[in-house]
């Protein structure tokens, strides 16, 4: 059985071409690598610092993380509160020689990064290479971060199985469309496999579904799996960083696995958010509530869906 091990680089983002070959390619960038029965692959979210969207679906994408810190500003800043927000806590930090280290000892008090494992950029990968693949046995679902049309083979979508196993022919759904889908075929480092154990990067040729019917953050699972909702409620901590008001009927962006959907604050105290199109989720997901058009901070807060 093929293994899987999914990395979000960090900070100086191109270290991660060291780690890999490049394969898929946008906001998001994926190098990989097989070594024996253990596929490793590294995202980077290099749409980011210009959009603040895909520093979350790398690291949502990710088990573990390699923070290399190469400069103390602000976006340095946003990406140790969204690994604080997403509760990120296994994770390798280094920082390049002309960082100062108190300033960073001083930027991650107090969050999950503070308790990552630190080493010289020399011994990341060494460090990296003690790490075990995580998996899990619960019902078959797959996070969605591209999809497209080939010629000859119909759709094809690529993502994570994020839990269970999905195998070749299995029926199964596209939330929150509710399409019906059957999986024609599944590749892992371009090989054919007959079935994909979480946390497996795969690509899917799915029979149901048309390529403009899919979306980055939508969910293929078991039926029931997941919920469909409009309307939710979080157990909601603001960002102590971000300074402004927040008030009813206020428009924001909410990031939840790979989906970020535009939403409303329908009630601050509890707080509940309004969504103008279907999202996927589970009781005790992380949604994070985002305001790109910020100048300052872009990440407003986030919280467990009640």
């Amino acid at each position: 059985m093929v293994k899987s091990i999914n990395f979000v680089v960090l900070g100086k983002q191109d270290i991660a071409s060291e780690f890999g070959k490049k394969g898929t390619e946008s906001d998001l960038t994926l190098y990989d690598r097989k070594e024996s029965d253990i596929i490793k692959t590294w995202v980077i979210p290099n749409g980011f610092p210009e959009k603040i969207q895909p520093l979350f679906q790398a690291i949502n994408l990710a088990e573990y993380v390699i923070f290399h810190v190469d400069k103390l500003d602000k976006f340095t800043g946003e990406q140790i509160i969204a690994l604080d927000s997403l509760k990120k806590e296994k994770g390798i930090l280094s920082h390049t020689f002309d960082v100062d280290e108190s300033k960073l000892n001083m930027m991650i008090k107090g969050t999950v990064v503070e308790n990552y494992t630190r080493v010289e950029q020399d011994k990341i990968k060494e460090e990296m290479n003690a790490l075990e693949p995580i998996t899990n046995d619960n019902p078959a679902e797959l996070l969605i971060d591209h999809c497209f049309d080939v010629k000859g083979v119909g759709t094809v979508i690529l993502g994570k199985v994020s839990n269970g196993t999905i195998k070749q022919y299995d029926n199964l759904k596209l939330y929150p469309h509710n399409i019906d889908v059957l999986i024609k075929s599944i590749q892992m480092h371009d090989d054919p496999v007959s079935e994909s154990v979480c946390p497996a990067r795969v690509g899917l040729a799915v029979k149901g579904a048309k390529p403009d019917e899919v979306g980055r953050g939508d969910v293929i699972s078991v039926e029931g799996a997941v919920e469909i909702k409009t309307e939710i409620e979080l157990d909601f901590e603001k960002s102590p960083f971000y300074k402004s008001e927040i008030t009813e009927n206020q428009g924001c962006l909410v990031n939840i696995g790979l989906q970020t959907k535009a939403a409303k604050f329908s009630s601050i105290t509890p707080l509940k958010l309004v969504f103008e199109k279907p999202i996927v989720c589970k009781k005790n997901d992380i949604a994070v509530i985002l305001k790109p058009e910020s100048t300052t901070i872009r990440i407003l807060g986030s919280g467990k869906i009640l």
